[in-house]
C-alpha cells in the first residue's frame, strides 16, 4: 500500500460518486449550491462556485452540498458550514461529504456541532477514480437554527 499518498494532500478533491449524491439529493429534495465544485459542475445543481469563484468568501444560500477540497483547508469548509446555518443562518441546510477524520481540531470544533453525523460503512469509490479511497467517510448535516 502506497502510505505516502495517503497521508499526504497530493489530491485535494475527490469527485462526489454520483450515486450517494442522487441518495441525498432525493432525501432532501434536490440541492440549491455547491460551492466547491470546478467549472463543470459534474452534481448538476443550479448555482455553484469554482476554485476561481471562493466559495468560502460567498454567501451560501439554500440547501447546499459540500464536498470540500481535502487539504489543510477543510476546516475552513466546515467552519463555514456551521456558520452558514447556525450564525449568519444564511443556508437552511448543509449536507457535506468529508473524510471521517475524528482526530483533528475541526472535527471537534464543528462536526460535533452538526445535527447528523453519519459514518458511511466500507470505502467510498469516487468518480474517476480506479479505487476505492484510502481513508473512512462520513456525512454531516447543519441545519439552520429558526428563531422561535
Amino acid at each position: 500500500m502506497n502510505t505516502k499518498i495517503m497521508f499526504s494532500s497530493m489530491n485535494l478533491e475527490w469527485r462526489t460518486p454520483k450515486k450517494l449524491f442522487k441518495r441525498l439529493e432525493k432525501e432532501f429534495g434536490g440541492f440549491d449550491l455547491d460551492p466547491a465544485t470546478d467549472k463543470d459542475n459534474p452534481l448538476g445543481t443550479p448555482y455553484y462556485f469554482t476554485k476561481k469563484d471562493n466559495g468560502l468568501r460567498q454567501k451560501w444560500f439554500g440547501k447546499v452540498f459540500l464536498n470540500p477540497p481535502y487539504g489543510k483547508e477543510i476546516g475552513k469548509w466546515i467552519k463555514k458550514a456551521y456558520e452558514e446555518t447556525k450564525v449568519c443562518k444564511n443556508a437552511d441546510l448543509v449536507v457535506c461529504l468529508i473524510p471521517s477524520r475524528t482526530d483533528t481540531k475541526w472535527w471537534h470544533d464543528y462536526v460535533m456541532k452538526a445535527d447528523e453525523i453519519r459514518f458511511i460503512r466500507s470505502r467510498l469509490k469516487f468518480e474517476g477514480a480506479n479505487n476505492s479511497a484510502p481513508f473512512p467517510s462520513a456525512i454531516i448535516i447543519f441545519r439552520r437554527v429558526v428563531s422561535e
